[in-house]
């Protein structure tokens, strides 16, 4: 008889995880996958690409209905689960049901900060985080509304491009002195900064928000130098909070996240956590490649295969407001790393590779990032990049002898 296993979250770690084990262990389980959102597990990171209408909301769906029925997995989405009792292994869901397992598998990811300023309950104050937020945001943007977006962090640049791109008038503002600025360094960001405004987007940096302006409704948003800022809508993309109450209420540890260790087991019998919601090595990763390597190790260990997780080297690699921008690794450098940079704002291409070592530590890319997975690799690898060094900054193609290039395509 299967072994009952209960995935709370339906999103793309719960997806990749399900679809990993189901590669291993089809039938060990008896998988029921609980999800509060009201539809199947899609592609997040393609949300900005739905605002700006680029694709449509059905097309960013992860798996078919089918495809999760053929592996004998029950999906219950747009109900979410209300509390875990440890004791007698169940999970309440809000309709008043109860789903037993054996093993849980907590995936419940992350939700959008609010600033806790004055104004923030007004209607039309909004987060950009889930596929509910694209409509109200999609409203917006067709009535050609003042928006301001708080944040400029991938989240909220994605936010700006897809209203700027759908219609409205974007203001951004950030707090910091630069966007992404932890996946870019100093002269990616401005780099990005000027592609983005080319755009038509305002950006605002070193903007504190001090308070939403309105009485019935968003009229304008204050920031702290007393600068007045018109907007019909504020929207938040100011950072994320991993989504750990519900564990935290079933007496599971957690910390900023549900406490995990290499095997992405909690300190409870049978109980796991992954993606944006688990906390490893008291690191929370907030990216999607974590989650997947995570789901991975999970797959394995739950098949009874040997594998450990040890953390994930963090990359960036996306269309960021129209712009492709990479990062990975210690794209600052270190004492003693050194930087090797090219540079062309004309065309609109930044190239930083960090060299520690004698080892490819870390790398920033705007513009050009063909080369960006090859990057990864060598960074990766740790090896050493002496033979390649002179030519590395002009990509794969040019730094490998042909030979070496044949065997790593």
């Amino acid at each position: 008889m299967s072994e009952p296993l209960v995935v709370i979250g339906n999103g793309m770690a719960a997806a990749r995880f399900v679809e990993e084990l189901a590669k291993r262990a089809l039938g060990r389980y008896a998988v029921a996958v609980i999800g509060d959102e009201p539809r199947l597990a899609y592609n997040r990171v393609l949300l900005s690409s739905v605002l700006a209408g680029d694709v449509a909301s059905h097309d960013i769906e992860l798996k078919s209905a089918g495809w999760w029925r053929d592996r004998g997995v029950t999906v219950t989405y747009g109900c979410a689960a209300h509390s875990v009792d440890l004791s007698k292994r169940s999970v309440k869901l809000a309709n008043g049901t109860g789903v037993v397992f054996s093993k849980l598998v907590f995936a419940t990811g992350s939700s959008a900060l609010r600033l806790n300023v004055p104004g923030v309950d007004l209607p039309g104050v909004h987060t950009f985080r889930d596929s509910r937020d694209v409509g109200h945001l999609l409203n917006l943007a067709t009535g050609k509304k003042r928006v301001v977006v708080v944040g400029g962090g991938l989240l909220g640049l994605e936010a700006a491009y897809g209203l700027a791109k759908a219609g409205a008038q974007v203001t951004l503002v950030h707090l910091m002195d630069r966007l992404m600025e932890r996946q870019l360094d100093p002269a990616a960001a401005a780099l990005l900064k000027r592609l983005v405004e080319e755009k038509g987007i305002e950006i605002v940096l070193c903007a504190s928000t001090a308070r939403i302006l309105g009485v019935e409704k968003v009229e304008g948003l204050e920031l702290e130098n007393g600068r007045m800022i018109a907007a019909d809508a504020v929207v938040f993309s100011a950072g994320i909070r991993p989504n750990a109450t519900l564990a935290q209420q079933a007496g599971i540890p957690v910390n900023r996240g549900v406490v995990v260790d290499d095997y992405m087991a909690t300190s409870c019998e049978g109980i796991y956590a992954l993606g944006e919601c688990a906390e490893h090595r008291g690191v929370c990763y907030g990216l999607v490649e974590p989650a997947y390597e995570q789901a991975r190790v999970l797959a394995d260990h739950l098949a009874g295969k040997p594998a450990t997780y040890s953390g994930s080297v963090v990359s960036t690699n996306l269309k960021v407001s129209g712009v492709n921008v990479f990062s990975a690794g210690d794209f600052l450098g270190g004492s003693g790393a050194e930087s090797i940079v090219f540079n062309d704002p004309r065309f609109g291409t930044y190239k930083k590779l960090v060299v520690s070592n004698g080892a490819l530590t870390g790398a920033v890319l705007v513009g050009d990032t063909r080369d960006a997975l090859w990057y990864l690799e060598l960074i990766r690898a740790g090896g050493s990049i002496a033979a390649m060094r002179g030519d590395i900054m002009f990509g794969r193609d040019l730094a490998l002898p042909q030979g070496d290039r044949a065997r790593a395509a």
